[in-house]
């Protein structure tokens, strides 16, 4: 397989700037691959299927015909951010996580954001994830958000938008651990050579971050995972990441409250829990506090949260800054808490609870992405210039009869990778997504997990929605020696041929 007859096309190109010409961070790899002979590109997709295979990664589909349990799909070739790129990236998001907390911490409290307007309190109080129970709390450490999944896109300027923040159970992680794996597998002596940041070390901050959030007289904290049980979408990566960080995966039941303690049941009888990494939405935390009919959660958790004796990450509440219509305010936040412009633009959004913006976004459907604002996964959203006229039709009555349920952005040309199609590449558009730990400081896992868009021509890159993902690889942007890479190369084809 070679890149000779690869079509740029009209979309911004990851990898190369123009048909002939890779971008500076992309060469080595380019020259890798080109070196291989013949079939080995495909041999190499095809060993990574097996073993993705093999180590059961996997994810569920609600009301699929087929089974719930599908592999997810995982292309070879990597996404490739430049180390200077990736610096502003970085910096852009720890801004974002800082105001962000900021914010939600003020809902809860003074709401000065809202007494000097600089966000319509109607927007806040009608958001479906804000929590009038939470009014009044005070998260360790002052803390809300700790875990966040930030998507980002890329447009056909080149420039890297904001698309939308996840704050409350964000998922996909235990892919990018599980990706990388693979891929050091099939070319140990790329990441023997090359200056790629590692992301190994998640699983080790991820436990460090929550280990801070323990009560103060702790001094070896107890750590667990709770996850909604084997039918949840995402639990493997429940498991994975319990496992990895050599915590205890429990449900709802293994859990109880006694005297504003949480317990956990074990084999030598009931033993205190510090800190709970939360995989259920706050709907399902406590049928005390929350929802009644929840039989997830654990009865009095809420108790014992409020006085100090747990730590819940994230938060409960922090889904208030997962609204898409709270996104569309991020901009004024950062500069109502911070002072600053904000490094990383959002995607221009029109706010259809505000009457000029929803005139407009009626009027201009066709042209559109309009979307629910508490969906996810690809659901609950109309792409106008993909959509029927009839489909068109019916998204604006449901946007005309809820207009606060809605936000609408411009089509986005997203940019593209190669991707392996059959035997030969094709650019597939992606978006991605970093992780982002908040505790004593601010982490961000280098790279993050790209989604791609498998269906050409699609923008849609859920895998919910037949999407797959591809190792994100953050390099030195200087080029390496040619000894080096030569070197690199020889060791690339041996490896092949063993």
């Amino acid at each position: 397989m070679r890149f000779d007859d690869y079509e740029v096309g009209e979309f911004y190109d990851e990898m190369f700037s123009s048909a002939a010409q890779p971008r500076q961070a992309a060469r080595r790899l380019l020259d890798i691959l080109e070196a291989l002979p013949d079939g080995d590109v495909l041999n190499c997709q095809k060993a990574a299927e097996r073993s993705l295979l093999q180590m059961g990664i996997t994810f569920n589909v609600y009301g699929a015909q087929a089974g719930v349990e599908k592999i997810f799909p995982f292309d070879i070739l990597p996404r490739i951010v430049s180390s200077s790129e990736w610096s502003r990236i970085e910096n852009g998001l720890k801004q974002r996580i800082r105001a962000l907390n900021l914010f939600i911490d003020d809902i809860y409290h003074d709401q000065k954001i809202i007494k000097d307007g600089a966000i319509p309190k109607e927007i806040i109080y009608s958001a479906t994830s804000y929590r009038e129970q939470c009014i009044g709390w005070n998260p360790p450490r002052g803390i809300w958000c700790h875990i966040t999944g930030t998507d980002l896109v890329r447009d056909r300027d080149g420039e890297i938008y904001v698309l939308e923040d996840n704050l409350r159970c964000p998922s996909g992680v235990s892919y990018v651990l599980e990706n990388r794996e693979v891929m050091k597998s099939l070319f140990p002596a790329v990441f023997a050579t090359a200056k790629i940041r590692p992301v190994s070390n998640y699983p080790f901050k991820l436990r460090d971050m929550l280990e801070y959030l323990a009560p103060d007289a702790t001094t070896a904290p107890r750590v667990v995972l709770l996850t909604p049980g084997i039918y949840n979408s995402a639990y493997f990566e429940h498991s994975y990441l319990a496992q990895q960080m050599g915590i205890e995966l429990v449900e709802g039941r293994d859990l109880v409250v006694n005297d504003g303690v949480a317990l956990m049941r074990t084999t030598k009888g009931f033993e205190r829990v510090d800190v709970i990494y939360r995989r259920l939405d706050d709907d399902f935390l406590d049928p005390k506090c929350f929802r009644a009919d929840s039989l997830l959660g654990v009865p009095g958790l809420m108790e014992a949260y409020k006085a100090g004796n747990v730590a819940l990450a994230n938060a409960p509440g922090t889904g208030v800054a997962d609204d898409k219509v709270v996104y569309a305010y991020v901009p004024r936040i950062v500069k109502y808490y911070l002072s600053e412009e904000i490094i990383l633009p959002n995607v221009p959004t029109y706010i259809c609870a505000e009457k000029k913006d929803l005139m407009y976004v009626l009027d201009h459907i066709g042209e559109l992405v309009v979307k629910a604002a508490n969906e996810s996964g690809g659901y609950g959203m109309l792409v106008g210039p993909h959509a029927t006229a009839e489909k068109r039709a019916e998204f604006a009555e449901k946007v005309k009869a809820n207009p606060r349920n809605y936000i609408a952005q411009p089509t986005l040309g997203l940019s593209r990778v190669p991707t392996i199609c059959g035997e030969k590449f094709e650019g597939r558009h992606v978006d991605l997504r970093p992780y982002i730990l908040c505790g004593k400081e601010i982490f961000v896992l280098p790279g993050g997990l790209t989604r791609v868009a498998l269906k050409k021509g699609s923008l849609v890159v859920n895998s919910s929605q037949g999407g797959g993902s591809k190792d994100t690889w953050v390099v030195a942007d200087s080029p390496a020696g040619e000894q080096e890479q030569a070197l690199t190369m020889g060791k690339m084809s041996q490896t092949q041929s063993n």
